[in-house]
């Protein structure tokens, strides 16, 4: 595996950092039910995984995106207790952090989304510089204004920065910003069809690639 000089690691967070494909699923599962009174398998709503809940609820056919986007955000709170970070990321950030990577975030979750999904319940806010949320670009994944957001907020070139994610809009989105893209294979996604700079099998493995 090659190893490139590396200033910035930076996730995206559901299927990456913490396992949400369960819980995200099955609360779309119920507000599509409740919005549209249709019983979905959740094999069709894979596509959801990765975009802007509101791309995904225009995809299914609800317009009134705002009202549905808030009953997703209540169904999700049943299965909060599924949610949990994928094992091995807490001493991944802890090791990279102390070997001087600058850690970040791009993701399709709103501001609040981050807060609530993630940084409060586990803690993890302060592991991060700059956090690029979906109203802090022009544009969502698989464009690359996101992590372009991120190198302009960071102070950082294309070439100093791997982003690491799980779906075929996070690979789209490095590709489209010139930014080196690791797969984050430790959850359920599958790689086919992804192109990627590197596949990591666990969290692990990208001190291998990244690591100093």
């Amino acid at each position: 595996m090659r190893k490139r000089n590396y200033k910035h690691v930076v996730f995206d967070i559901d299927g990456t950092l913490i396992d949400t494909e369960e819980a995200i699923l099955q609360s779309l599962k119920d507000t599509v039910w409740e919005m549209l009174h249709r019983d979905v398998e959740r094999r069709e709503l894979k596509f959801a995984l990765g975009i802007p809940g509101a791309a995904a609820l225009r995809k299914l056919g609800i317009a009134d995106t705002k009202r549905a986007n808030d009953r997703w955000n209540k169904h999700l709170l049943k299965y909060k207790s599924r949610i949990r970070l994928f094992e091995g990321v807490p001493e991944l950030l802890d090791n990279l952090e102390a070997n001087g990577y600058g850690l970040g975030i791009v993701t399709s979750k709103t501001r609040n989304e981050y807060m609530a999904d993630f940084a409060v319940p586990f803690g993890l806010s302060d592991c991060f510089g700059a956090v690029i949320c979906v109203e802090n670009a022009a544009r969502p994944k698989p464009s690359p204004d996101p992590l372009l957001a991120y190198l302009d907020a960071s102070g950082m070139n294309a070439r100093d920065v791997i982003y690491i994610g799980d779906t075929i809009y996070d690979s789209q989105c490095a590709q489209n910003a010139g930014v080196d893209f690791g797969f984050a294979a430790w959850g359920s996604a599958e790689t086919q069809g992804v192109l990627a700079d590197y596949i990591f099998k666990r969290p692990v493995d990208v001190l291998f690639a990244v690591g100093r």
